[in-house]
């Protein structure tokens, strides 16, 4: 008798794993599939809308705004102010730049040349290229990890920005943070792996799908923004605008 409760047991509890890693599956194939289709539809979208939006009010407010655009002095400011140090802002509070710019560095390269992210990119969509070490990318994600929880205490010690800082600051930082420490916990496999990697990949979707309607915009507006400065600047004034 005993045995057979324990074989009716053990069988229980083997249809229970299977049942679960059918879930797991399932929900994988969903994340990488038709969500991610949904977050990059939403990301492409809403950053036409954006842009075309943007460009919409810039001509409403000015509508000589394209006339005294110079593609030498546009490229001329959008150069110097991605220069470390080489603005006169940058230089003014050099701690704040320096990690700025190492963090905006990681920040690209870690999702683009990730081994995970190119292999699962062969996968789907037949697409390889040159990845990072794994030991290269793990440390790159640590100091995106890092520089986030040094902007979160920046910003909630500094009594400027913490009078500036709204719910949207606090929620950007999040999502920026949540894809990596996510990534870094199922890379190290520190907690239950497929659901931290599900996790991670969602994660990552929701920033995606949230970048045009949210400041993170920034990384494509801001050299839009810095043309038209730079254009003025240097075409009109006859001065620099770093």
């Amino acid at each position: 008798m005993h045995k057979e409760a324990r074989a009716a047991s053990g069988g229980l509890h083997e249809e229970e794993t299977r049942d679960k890693e059918n879930a797991m599956n399932a929900a994988y194939l969903f994340v990488t599939g038709p969500l991610a289709w949904a977050a990059f539809l939403v990301f492409g979208l809403g950053l036409i809308g954006k842009l075309g939006y943007s460009l919409y009010m810039a001509r409403s407010r000015d509508p000589e705004v394209l006339r005294y655009f110079s593609l030498k002095y546009a490229l001329r400011s959008i150069l110097n102010w991605l220069s470390p140090f080489r603005a006169r802002s940058w230089r003014l509070q050099p701690d704040l730049t320096g990690i700025t710019f190492i963090f905006h560095i990681c920040l690209i390269l870690v999702p683009v040349f990730l081994s995970a992210h190119i292999v699962l990119l062969e996968q789907k969509w037949g697409v390889s290229f040159w990845s990072l070490p794994d030991s290269v990318a793990d440390v790159l994600t640590v100091v995106v990890i890092l520089s986030c929880l040094y902007f979160a205490g920046r910003r909630a010690l500094s009594p400027q920005l913490r009078f500036t800082s709204g719910l949207q600051d606090w929620l950007i930082l999040g999502l920026v943070l949540l894809p990596f420490l996510t990534g870094f916990i199922a890379y190290h496999q520190l907690g239950g792996y497929q659901v931290v990697l599900i996790l991670h990949i969602v994660c990552g979707e929701i920033l995606l799908a949230a970048i045009p309607f949210t400041r993170l915009s920034h990384m494509f507006l801001g050299p839009l923004l810095r043309a038209h400065i730079g254009s003025e600047f240097g075409l009109i004034r006859r001065a620099r605008d770093w």
